[in-house]
């Protein structure tokens, strides 16, 4: 798809230049997309559709400081590696 991504086994979690270099998108949980979202709304925000509804969540890289972003790609790739 022409963009990085991060896998876990063959799974993404993390995706960089979503929907253009500005931004990635994360997997995470419902809960946790609601919580991130209402906490840090510059910084992060549901994805369109279907995809937002279950937990892709869009992040504004340059928004990101080391520690929002070492815990938001944690908790995406601990949902992943868990299953």
């Amino acid at each position: 798809m022409d963009h990085p991504d991060f896998r876990v086994g063959n799974k993404v979690f993390a995706t960089l230049g979503y929907s253009d270099a500005n931004w990635g998108i994360l997997k995470l949980t419902t809960e946790q997309q609601n919580m991130i979202v209402t906490a840090e709304p510059r910084r992060f925000k549901l994805a369109n559709g279907a995809w937002g509804r279950r937990g892709s969540t869009l992040v504004l890289l340059e928004a990101l400081d080391h520690t929002a972003a070492t815990n938001a790609v944690r908790m995406a790739w601990e949902n992943i590696a868990s299953t």
